[in-house]
């Protein structure tokens, strides 16, 4: 048995559904997308891409002497149909990958097992990579033969279709590498034409700005109103261009017990999470993925998807949150309001928060409702 398979017995003894190594080169190609899309701005708030944009570029720039990329795939298929909970609009909806513990942690953990283990048997350097480091893990998992970027700029396996987190091992030694993967996406348009706020401007092109996964997730402030109806229920992140895509036909359901659905977070009721303060958030969220958002981002997502119910049974918690401390949490509140209250009461409300709302953002929630 030779050192590739090795590594892939080892890798897939600690829980990787899949392993391809690629070498290492500058890709000018792959340079000039990433140039294109930081300069059109489509990378949002996220001013870490641009700041990172020259070690991004390249994994060469990032590590000089690393020679070899190994790739590993983690299954986190679910269990139910993600596109069916957008049905029911009085619970919210939370990414597949973030209905049980972090990932980062899990992933992170597995790796660093088989990278100690490939630095003692090959006295090489190694260093471990979840989706934090500036380092484009997707188009590596390409070149690795791991799978391809879809026309939704995710990557998409023949093998394990959508449903996969992606972890990386750089190391200084030279290894046999495998075939790049080639495009499967033939003349599908499934991914594009789902999405709810039109964040593809082209196929395999992404807007982040429009993409519902950065507006619940990354995106810190206000919330355009272009996007809350699209919204609907979906309070952190968005499947939709997942589930839909063919390819996971081939999909299995998550092995790994910390990564299979909480009971309590497949459909959580939006009228508990709306008496979310910041302690009773951290705890429901202890070791997911959703507690970095913060509380007050979280209760901004879950009033969108409050106002988006239909369920006047919420009022009462809606204008509770009207006097919260954060001005984030109390501009979605007035939103909310505003596709729920009967006019009258609407009415009464607005004349009392515009005499003592001190901060402009929400006044101008309530001026514009």
């Amino acid at each position: 048995m030779n050192l590739a398979q090795r590594i892939r017995e080892r890798a897939a003894a600690e829980g990787f559904s899949d392993t391809r190594i690629a070498r290492l080169a500058d890709d000018p190609a792959l340079a000039e997308r990433l140039r294109s899309f930081i300069a059109e701005k489509r990378h949002g708030s996220m001013e870490w891409m641009a700041e990172t944009e020259d070690r991004r570029k390249s994994p060469l720039a990032m590590w000089p002497d690393a020679k070899s990329a190994i790739i590993l795939a983690m299954n986190y298929g679910p269990d139910m149909d993600p596109l069916e909970r957008l049905r029911d609009r009085q619970s919210g909806v939370i990414s597949v990958y973030a209905l049980n513990r972090d990932y980062h942690d899990i992933v992170k953990g597995r790796l660093k097992q088989i990278a100690q283990w490939l630095a003692h048997e090959t006295k090489a350097d190694v260093k471990v990579f979840v989706d934090t480091a500036p380092l484009m893990e997707k188009p590596l998992a390409q070149k690795a033969g791991l799978g391809w970027q879809g026309r939704h700029t995710n990557l998409v396996s023949r093998e394990l279709g959508s449903w996969f987190f992606i972890g990386t091992i750089l190391t200084t030694a030279a290894l046999e590498a495998d075939e790049p993967e080639t495009d499967h996406c033939g003349s599908c348009r499934a991914c594009l034409d789902i999405c709810p706020t039109s964040a593809f401007p082209a196929p395999y092109q992404l807007d982040a700005r429009r993409c519902i996964s950065y507006l619940t997730i990354e995106h810190k402030g206000h919330i355009d109103h272009e996007f809350r109806r699209a919204m609907g229920n979906r309070i952190y992140g968005c499947d939709d261009c997942l589930a839909v895509c063919p390819w996971n036909k081939f999909a299995a359901e998550a092995s790994e017990a910390k990564l299979k659905a909480r009971d309590d977070l497949r459909a959580p009721p939006l009228n508990r999470l709306l008496l979310l303060d910041d302690a009773s958030f951290r705890a429901l969220f202890a070791g997911s993925p959703v507690k970095r958002t913060g509380r007050d981002r979280f209760i901004r997502n879950v009033l969108i998807a409050a106002g988006n119910s239909g369920d006047a049974t919420l009022l009462p918690s809606i204008e509770k949150l009207l006097g919260d401390p954060s001005p984030l949490v109390r501009a979605m509140a007035v939103w909310a309001l505003s596709q729920l209250a009967p006019g009258q009461r609407f009415g009464e409300l607005r004349g009392f928060h515009l005499a003592n709302e001190t901060d402009e953002d929400v006044r101008r929630e309530w001026e514009t409702a």
